[in-house]
């Protein structure tokens, strides 16, 4: 009988979950497997045991899988990224791909015919634009580590040990920005620990050095935002002077001095010690301004191609009235542009939304507007009255879906095409529900943004139904 504590011998890995762990069965009963991969043999060492389930982790490969690698990342198992790195990039798209399948049929209770292939990212390595670094004054150390005489008391900046938001793995490599972050994150830990620049603990709340935000783009600007705990002018200037000095190529540098229990930003104030306030992205013949702030996907390369199933989808003849809901700065509106009558944008973050209207301006653009607010409060009756009603809606919302007052006001301006942007299929076939009343689903594209991760985005086209 499986219990905590107990190693159960030769389980056989059939398949992934929708959040990542590898799944086996013993005598029917599910066990959701750490570190295993689909066709693995294994091992494994109970740790939570449910009515319905339980949780372990691989302790011994018996027979490892025709589709295990062999990782590239020191930290693999450690830390919370980058966890399918022993799967093979061909298996992670089919899995990834069957999870939208799973979501759809299981949730949605949607039929599948209109389901394409995933498209797949050419970069699987240095694809993000954006990673978040936190500091803190006791570094988590493996068991190996701890053999070895490691000290708890080193310093870390690095990321979160999964499901422990007070431990940080220092991290000596990450594979998923460019170098220079890599470059730029280590002479911040070596400058600080020099300079005798306190990292924060984050039970008691004492310290200095909070986090580390590296942003940059395909044209190669580089947005670095230092987050303190307290202001010090002198120890903050002399820090960020040394990198202005040693990193040329940083051309936003930012700070912030965050006082708070939590480490959102969104509510501070972003300070400017060096360069522009913002960074700048290019796509086809279009640039972006993108503000500390401001949403961007972070697989930019995998952006462009995510647009163009966008525009694809809409088909446009250049009379269309289109809205562009969760705009962000204005990227998809800004995209769909030159093949459209006018389109309204709506966010939520007023800095977005006053880098999207930037953006209108950089770029010359005359029939797209932006407006920040709450969707569900700003999409309404008189929205419309003003800015007609609209022939094609695209909505992009984040991980937890549409609110259903979005939803009701989506199918109160009736368009003729909604475009769903998602990267939780699980949400937003819980959505394409409470929509399948007026539409039918005319086709589904998966795409990977995040190779090396479970996380799928989804594109759905839906078509009003003839009534």
């Amino acid at each position: 009988m499986l219990q905590k504590g107990s190693i159960v011998e030769n389980v056989e890995i059939t398949g992934i979950g929708s959040e990542g762990k590898a799944i086996g069965r013993v005598d029917n009963f599910v066990i959701f497997v750490e570190g295993a991969v689909p066709g693995d043999f294994v091992d494994v060492l109970i740790y939570r045991k449910k009515k319905n389930f339980a949780e372990g982790r691989a302790v011994n490969i018996q027979k490892p899988s025709p589709d295990r690698v062999e990782p590239f990342c020191e930290h693999f198992g450690i830390c919370g990224g980058c966890k399918w790195q022993h799967l093979s990039y061909e298996k992670q798209l089919e899995f990834k791909q069957g999870n939208v399948i799973d979501a759809f049929e299981r949730i949605g209770k949607v039929e599948l015919h209109s389901l394409m292939p995933i498209l797949g990212s050419a970069k699987t390595k240095q694809y993000r634009n954006k990673l978040e670094y936190t500091f803190s004054n006791q570094s988590w150390l493996t068991k190996k580590e701890l053999s070895e005489g490691h000290s708890k008391e080193s310093p870390a900046l690095g990321f979160h040990v999964p499901l422990r938001f007070d431990k940080i793995l220092d991290i000596k490599k990450c594979y998923l920005q460019d170098d220079l972050s890599n470059a730029i994150r280590l002479e911040v830990r070596k400058f600080c620990i020099a300079n005798k620049m306190i990292f924060f603990n984050l039970i008691s709340q004492q310290g200095e050095m909070r986090n580390l935000i590296i942003r940059n783009t395909s044209v190669g600007e580089w947005m670095v935002i230092v987050v303190f705990h307290k202001e010090d002018e002198t120890k903050r200037n002399k820090l960020l002077e040394h990198l202005k000095i040693i990193f040329p190529s940083i051309t936003s540098l930012l700070y912030i001095v965050n006082p708070k229990k939590n480490d959102t930003i969104y509510d501070l104030e972003i300070q400017l010690y060096h360069g522009k306030e913002y960074i700048l992205e290019k796509m086809e013949n279009l640039t972006f301004r993108i503000s500390a702030k401001s949403f961007y996907q972070t697989n930019s390369s995998q952006a462009y191609e995510l647009y163009k199933v966008i525009r694809n989808f809409a088909q446009l003849s250049g009379n269309e009235n289109i809205f562009d809901l969760y705009t962000g700065t204005g990227t998809i509106a800004l995209f769909l542009s030159a093949n459209a009558k006018n389109i309204c944008g709506i966010d939520n973050v007023e800095d977005a939304i006053h880098d999207a209207r930037q953006n209108v301006i950089d770029n010359n653009i005359r029939n797209v507007s932006f407006f920040a607010g709450d969707i569900k409060d700003v999409l309404n009756d008189d929205f419309t009255n003003k800015n007609g009603r609209p022939n094609v809606i695209v909505t992009d919302p984040p991980r937890a879906g549409m609110h259903e007052d979005v939803i009701k006001s989506i199918l109160k301006a009736s368009p003729q095409k909604i475009i769903y942007v998602s990267c939780n299929p699980s949400t937003q076939a819980r959505d394409l529900q409470l929509l399948n009343v007026d539409y039918q689903i005319e086709k589904i594209q998966p795409i990977d943004m995040f190779p090396h991760t479970s996380h799928v985005e989804n594109v759905t086209l839906l078509l009003k139904k003839d009534i």
